[in-house]
């Protein structure tokens, strides 16, 4: 299944839904909700890479985007979003080399995320998260072009696509030809 994502990018899609069905379960005995979350197949592996850093998903997961979407070999540079919080593994990163291993296309560790104090999946209002995010994300000039290429962004999940959009704003600004967005899955709400 694949999801057309609208936004300021030139193209943009979703592999698939994350997760089919969630039931909540209540809270443990610290206070943390539960969920009994039935996933899709890339749901699956992106909570087993994300969450149990399962290293093995990640030629899965490739190998799934490389069946589903042709012309990636195209594209001038592959770009991951930046990651929000510091893990072992960074998700996106780490399918973004596999990726760009298996295209032959370079990939840019170049967009900065300055730490945030609040976590952005809290922020429900679509104006107040562009707002904060536009003070967050940048792209590293000093060590790479992108002026006149064609990039591919990479996400693991499409919430409310405000990160993807300040995203697609700083690559166009940072002289980027065109911006094509990929996220591995897309929430089944909007916020």
């Amino acid at each position: 299944m694949t999801i057309k994502l609208t936004g300021n990018w030139a193209k943009g899609s979703a592999y698939d839904i994350h997760t089919l069905s969630s039931v909540y379960l209540g809270a443990d005995e610290h206070g943390h909700d539960h969920w009994d979350s039935q996933r899709s197949e890339m749901g699956q592996l992106l909570y087993q890479l994300k969450y149990k850093n399962n290293l093995s998903t990640v030629s899965t997961i490739v190998g799934l985007l490389l069946s589903t979407y042709k012309g990636l070999e195209t594209k001038h540079a592959i770009i991951p979003i930046a990651a929000s919080r510091s893990r072992t593994t960074q998700p996106v990163a780490a399918v973004a080399k596999t990726l760009g291993a298996s295209v032959g296309v370079p990939v840019y560790d170049a967009l900065i995320k300055q730490p945030n104090k609040q976590e952005l999946k809290n922020i429900t209002d679509a104006t107040e998260r562009m707002s904060m995010l536009r003070g967050l994300i940048t792209f590293d000039t000093a060590n790479y072009d992108i002026s006149g290429k064609n990039v591919l962004l990479l996400d693991d999940l499409y919430r409310s696509g405000a990160t993807l959009t300040v995203a697609t704003e700083v690559l166009l600004e940072a002289g980027a030809k065109s911006v094509v967005v990929l996220t591995l899955t897309k929430t089944r709400s909007k916020i």
